[in-house]
């Protein structure tokens, strides 16, 4: 006769050091301003005629206070939060990258990366069989990762080519003109908000990943299965 006995002697650990978690979450609280603050910028001048985004979704004030005070729908209000976050955005953005770089946490979790492991566990995500350990990156997370890093990087590009089309005309001519540069700004913040979306659901399935972001570290049972024998 089999017996089988299920052991949780080893653990799954996943750790993040302080600078990642200051990084983390200043960048996360620097989106939501920009974001918020963005709509309402982008509201006051569509790209898209029949597209706006819900008033109460955005950031600059209450529009009927905002125009007593600057005669306009509280787009002054939103290019200061807009400008704050900026600034937020791109030292906590600085700080991530330098420190991925210098720890290896680029190299040791968002690498290798190639185009096989992508489809194979792309397939297993749509078929629901993506398994996830953790602390350990599949190749579909490391894409993300590693599109999400891109995004806010033309997220800059692209700002800076709205903000200063003259002074910086040469920036806003490689990004394709004014016009364009404000359709590719819309661009990359969809895939921000997009990305957010996932990460925020997939935070929601292993909760512990939320765990080790605030505490610094978690850790998981694996369960191996160990077989005896016993007399027949």
């Amino acid at each position: 006769m089999k017996t089988v006995k299920i052991s949780a002697s080893t653990h799954d650990i996943q750790e993040h050091p302080l600078l990642v978690r200051i990084a983390h979450w200043a960048q996360a609280l620097a989106i939501i301003i920009m974001v918020g603050s963005g709509w309402r910028i982008y509201n006051s001048d569509p790209i898209f005629d029949n597209f706006r985004f819900w008033q109460w979704a955005t950031l600059g004030g209450d529009p009927p206070v905002a125009k007593i005070a600057h005669m306009d729908p509280g787009v002054a209000n939103a290019l200061n939060w807009h400008f704050s976050g900026l600034w937020l955005l791109l030292a906590s953005y600085l700080l991530f990258i330098i420190h991925g770089l210098v720890s290896g946490h680029f190299r040791r979790d968002f690498l290798p990366l190639n185009l096989p492991g992508l489809i194979r566990d792309f397939i297993s995500a749509l078929t629901f069989k993506l398994s996830h350990r953790l602390g350990a990156y599949n190749h579909v997370q490391r894409a993300a990762y590693w599109g999400v890093l891109f995004a806010v990087l033309m997220m800059f590009v692209t700002g800076l080519a709205i903000w200063k089309p003259v002074q910086l005309s040469w920036l806003t001519w490689l990004c394709g003109g004014y016009p364009t540069a404000r359709v590719l700004h819309f661009i990359f913040m969809s895939g921000i908000c997009l990305f957010i979306i996932v990460h925020v659901t997939l935070v929601a399935l292993v909760p512990k990943t939320l765990v080790a972001m605030v505490l610094g570290r978690a850790a998981e049972p694996i369960h191996t299965a160990e077989t005896s024998h016993a007399g027949e």
